[in-house]
């Protein structure tokens, strides 16, 4: 049950992850929904877009309130808000650091794989000051699928020339722990904005309530 994993490279999620920034996101548009008219089943439908691509996010939008939805307003409203939270700075998950340093001690190749696009992965890991502790980063601009899709990890794997079975995935939201999984990661999750289903908890070898747990299962099992 404790056997050693055989570990080549760490992937990490971004927002939710390492970066404490779903909880600005999910506050920004349902602060900008409210603002252009929209009030009935927001948080719930906000919830079920923690971890998705910004693109689904904004097909969800019009699925649920029709053609006549004023996206560009909404899209407006939210940056407003966003960026107005993020001036007060962009915090780190706990943990973070102390993971980034084990890893960097093991001399294990990391890669950032997240559901942002270049620009904003680059912009907010500049911020947080941790954007050359990774060996490559990959976006939704580097695949044609998103998450829950694997496209973003096999490529991650495939371009540290490692095998995705001897790759850890952690992740925070349930679409990223299903793009982990099927990518065929050892899949932790740590949590953020919404809980594990069922299913999810199945794909995980651990569900962890921080990083720092992360990292001494990685050391207990000798990931490390």
């Amino acid at each position: 049950m404790n056997a050693p994993w055989t570990v080549d490279a760490v992937l990490l999620d971004m927002d939710g992850t390492l970066l404490d920034t779903e909880k600005v996101y999910f506050d920004s548009l349902v602060a900008a929904l409210n603002a252009c008219g929209y009030a009935d089943g927001v948080v719930a439908l906000c919830h079920s877009m923690v971890g998705l691509p910004g693109p689904v996010c904004e097909a969800m939008l019009r699925d649920h309130y029709g053609a006549a939805f004023p996206l560009a307003e909404v899209n407006r409203a939210f940056i407003v808000t966003r960026d107005r939270m993020f001036d007060a700075g962009l915090p780190l998950k706990p943990g973070t650091i102390a993971l980034l340093d084990g890893l960097a001690v093991a001399d294990r190749r990391t890669a950032i794989v997240t559901s942002s696009s270049r620009r904003t992965a680059e912009r907010h890991l500049a911020l947080a000051g941790i954007r050359d502790r990774f060996d490559t980063l990959l976006t939704l601009d580097d695949v044609t699928h998103g998450k829950p899709d694997p496209e973003l990890y096999l490529k991650a794997a495939a371009r540290l020339d490692v095998t995705p079975a001897a790759c850890i995935a952690v992740e925070d939201s349930n679409h990223g722990v299903a793009a982990a999984h099927a990518a065929g990661a050892i899949t932790l999750m740590v949590p953020d904005m919404a809980p594990p289903t069922e299913a999810t908890r199945a794909k995980c070898a651990a569900v962890l309530p921080d990083l720092n747990a992360v990292l001494a299962l990685l050391q207990e099992r000798g990931a490390l």
